[in-house]
């Protein structure tokens, strides 16, 4: 099929050919192969044709078609050769997952279910466009932007201990605000707390015990109870990210002659790592990147606020830690092996997770025994999972794992196969309790428009790139 060459258990190959630098590894089951996009198998070719690229271009079970890149990529590019490109990150920059945990259970909180939805509902804004509860000057922004998390802890919104459970402890290093425009500042300002459209949400989940796959490393993870209740958000850089994107995309478009940088798509357009453009792109893609670990970490303060008020205890006696905040929309400069060296890499990771291994310096030292947290986010009617990256993962795709569950329909055709109102109702009589911006919206979101979220967390358990902790289900949500 789309002459892929199965070269072990879950990894499909499209070998180097023609103007291909590096083959293409496709991690799948039997059954989830046969669904994939053609788009995604050319995708992944154009990728690998770009300058620079290091080893092999990666697409994860939850892969499917995207802008440029397909989305559940990761392609390294070696520094001093390689490209930077906005199509290998996406426009929503630093979007991500954040798990809450807290001490109670189900029995706890089904009562209370229609009440907390609703009262998070109020207190998060969703949809498109919507503005966030929070204002801020324009210096303060350039704060948010520079160091991330770290202003939002500094100011109250956030607990110091919150900050070691986020990759890169909540900030990307190299961010330059003084580089962002007043286009994208205006979009950027007042969507701080909030949780935009689409695919993203706020939800509330259980763990059952027969749904906790190893018992040790969840509790490492701080799931150890029965029914235990956490919550789950899914958000990133709103429209200040998709215009930092865009602007960047215009200029290599225009620059990409200059440095006779050709590519098989003009969505993959891209600039030298060490270049002007390469490097202002990526300074201007932390300044978004930052902002969205903010925009998260105000989402789950005002998570604890709400909670708080709901269940009349403070957010500290009701367990409200944070498990851990990780981005699925990013380049990194990191350090992976490659025939044997060590040697430091861009790593783009599009619509998929950081899985880095046990022990591995960047992780909090409660978890490095077991190895990172893995957020899957699964649709609103399946549920999530939690994984945990694998020593294998860093060697198969650059310390990368899936990141949901990937969609399988378009939003159009699920808007003319779910009446949304119908939907919800169907939700609410098998226990879940939904609030959305629009009915066309909860259509759009419906399960049977994504991949089974269990199949592609086997495929990550067998491809070896993470392994299956504890799978979450929904009991109440909100949606953009």
């Amino acid at each position: 099929m789309h002459n892929l060459n199965k070269i072990s258990n879950n990894i499909w190959e499209i070998p180097a050919t023609g103007e291909m630098n590096v083959p293409v590894h496709i991690y799948s089951s039997d059954s989830l192969i046969e669904t994939i996009d053609p788009g995604v198998i050319n995708q992944g070719k154009n990728v690998s044709t770009l300058p620079g690229v290091v080893n092999k271009v990666s697409v994860m079970p939850d892969g499917h078609w995207g802008y440029g890149f397909p989305i559940g990529g990761v392609a390294a590019m070696d520094v001093d050769e390689g490209v930077i490109s906005p199509g290998g990150i996406g426009f929503d920059i630093n979007c991500g997952m954040r798990l809450i945990q807290t001490n109670l259970t189900y029995d706890d909180v089904k009562p209370k279910i229609k009440e907390l939805v609703d009262a998070l509902y109020e207190a998060v804004p969703t949809g498109v466009g919507v503005k966030g509860t929070l204002s801020i000057t324009q210096k303060q922004f350039d704060e948010i932007m520079l160091s991330g998390v770290d202003w939002v802890i500094e100011n109250g919104y956030g607990w110091d201990r919150d900050k070691q459970f986020m990759e890169e402890q909540g900030t990307i290093k190299g961010a330059r605000p003084d580089l962002i425009s007043r286009k994208a500042r205006g979009r950027g300002i007042n969507q701080l707390g909030t949780l935009g459209s689409g695919n993203h949400f706020l939800e509330v989940q259980v763990a059952h015990k027969e749904n906790i796959h190893d018992p040790e490393t969840a509790a490492a993870f701080g799931i150890d109870t029965d029914q235990q209740v956490v919550v789950m958000v899914h958000c990133g850089s709103r429209g200040f990210g998709h215009q930092v994107a865009s602007e960047h995309l215009v200029k290599f478009l225009d620059s990409m002659p200059k440095h006779g940088i050709k590519v098989k798509d003009k969505e993959l357009a891209a600039a030298p790592v060490k270049s002007k453009e390469g490097e202002e792109y990526f300074a201007s893609m932390a300044a978004a990147a930052n902002m969205a670990f903010a925009n998260r970490a105000i989402i789950m303060h005002r998570t604890r606020e709400v909670f708080e008020k709901v269940f009349g205890q403070d957010a500290e006696s009701l367990g409200m830690n944070l498990t851990y905040d990780v981005c699925h929309n990013i380049a990194k400069f990191e350090k992976h092996t490659v025939n044997g060296e060590k040697r430091e890499v861009l790593v783009h990771r599009k619509g998929a997770t950081r899985a880095f291994e046990p022990n591995h310096s960047d992780l909090a030292p409660k978890y490095k025994k077991y190895g990172q947290p893995v957020i899957i986010g699964g649709s609103m009617e399946t549920g999530s999972y939690i994984l945990a990256g694998t020593h294998n993962s860093m060697h198969q795709a650059f310390g990368s794992c899936a990141h949901g569950s990937g969609r399988v329909m378009s939003r159009s055709k699920a808007k003319k196969q779910v009446n949304g109102e119908e939907l919800q109702k169907s939700m609410l009589e098998r226990g879940i309790y939904v609030r959305g911006a629009s009915f066309k919206g909860l259509a759009e979101e419906a399960g049977l428009a994504y991949k089974d979220i269990s199949d592609v967390v086997k495929a990550c358990d067998e491809g070896d790139l993470a392994r299956p902790i504890v799978q979450l289900r929904p009991i109440g949500n909100i949606k953009g």
